[in-house]
């Protein structure tokens, strides 16, 4: 049987028809992710099929773990290889890292012990995760650092045994890579304040959520539930408080925006992102009201016209839809392309900022 095509040259809705079809000569080309359970399978799995608007899409297993998802114990997606040559080099390497995240290892010294060219290893993973082998290390140590705040009452003893070398390495970082201090994190976010409201919009129901500094999640759905146990879900132990009317002017411009009666939104957001997203996220929010841009004009704007998917990958982990108009990316092809709140809000979206 013919091998698949690489998943970089599938169209926009080929991921979901092979899902559907559980069609096992793309298991390894690529996996989709759940977000109502949290778990990503092969595209074979034989589990029930959630709704489309529910599916996420990763080149590799490794990705969807770092969007927060777990693996599929039925299908067990992290066993499968796909066609392509760079998610095999990738995965090695990864597993390479995973098995000392505390080891400082520099790229050439990897790229030997993989036995493949320092340049060739670099690529492969800008391509396909969109970050180096070092900031995956740093990713890696990270996630052990926040589970090993879990288990112990102090600081210092998670902070040693995530392989850090001295406290000042790690709160160096977790105002970025946490959005608050590790003992804060450690009490499941304690401490953190913050307010949301849930309104009715032209795109069914519309979640504002905000800190003191600006807004950190906009979320769409049909029913207000879903869509405060998800934000309930992702700070279990802030403060959380619904106050419709203390974010009635955010809500209200997010509103007049979304009639097309405000084509300039400009609100104050305190969202986490690495440098890659800030910087796809800072150019969404360029583009005009009524026009689109393709995932690859992005890339290039952004400085690397191959990473297309990288660029994909930061518009579905956009916490602040509308503000950053994530939906304003569309495929080369010239069709709509996904949206993580469902390609009819999308193309009704577009429609009416064209429309307007």
């Amino acid at each position: 049987m013919a091998a698949p095509a690489l998943s970089l040259r599938m169209t926009p809705g080929d991921p979901w028809r092979i899902v559907l079809a559980r069609d096992r000569r793309y298991d390894g080309a690529f996996v989709y992710a759940v977000k109502s359970t949290g778990i990503y399978c092969r595209p074979s799995c034989p589990s029930r099929r959630p709704r489309a608007d529910q599916v996420e899409f990763y080149d590799i297993p490794e990705t969807a773990e770092r969007a927060g998802f777990r693996a599929c114990r039925r299908c067990k997606p992290r066993e499968a290889h796909g066609p392509d040559p760079r998610v095999e080099l990738v995965r090695r390497a990864c597993r390479a890292i995973e098995e000392h995240p505390d080891a400082v290892e520099t790229l050439p010294a990897l790229a030997r012990r993989l036995a493949v060219p320092a340049p060739r290893l670099a690529k492969a993973f800008q391509s396909l995760l969109g970050l180096t082998p070092r900031q995956y290390r740093d990713a890696k140590r990270l996630a052990v650092f926040k589970s090993a705040l879990k288990r112990r009452t102090r600081v210092s003893p998670a902070l040693y045994e995530a392989g850090f070398s001295s406290p000042s390495r790690i709160y160096e970082r977790t105002h970025r890579d946490l959005g608050m201090t590790p003992a804060t994190y450690q009490r499941g976010g304690a401490g953190l304040s913050i307010r949301f409201a849930v309104v009715a919009s032209p795109l069914g129901r519309l979640l504002v959520a905000a800190t003191p500094r600006g807004i950190c999640q906009v979320k769409l759905g049909d029913t207000a539930a879903p869509l405060e146990r998800e934000l309930r879900a992702e700070y279990p132990r802030a403060t959380l408080a619904q106050d419709n009317r203390a974010l009635v002017r955010w809500t209200a411009a997010m509103l007049r925006h979304l009639e097309g009666k405000e084509p300039h939104l400009d609100l104050p957001t305190d969202v986490r992102a690495t440098a890659f997203q800030q910087r796809v996220w800072g150019l969404l929010k360029k583009i005009p009201y009524g026009e689109t841009r393709s995932y690859s004009d992005i890339a290039r704007l952004a400085g690397n016209p191959r990473a297309t998917r990288a660029v994909a990958r930061a518009c579905a982990t956009n916490p602040v839809a509308i503000v950053v108009p994530c939906h304003r990316v569309v495929s080369k092809d010239g069709t709509e392309g996904g949206y993580r709140w469902g390609v009819e809000r999308k193309h009704r979206l577009l429609e009416r900022e064209r429309d307007a």
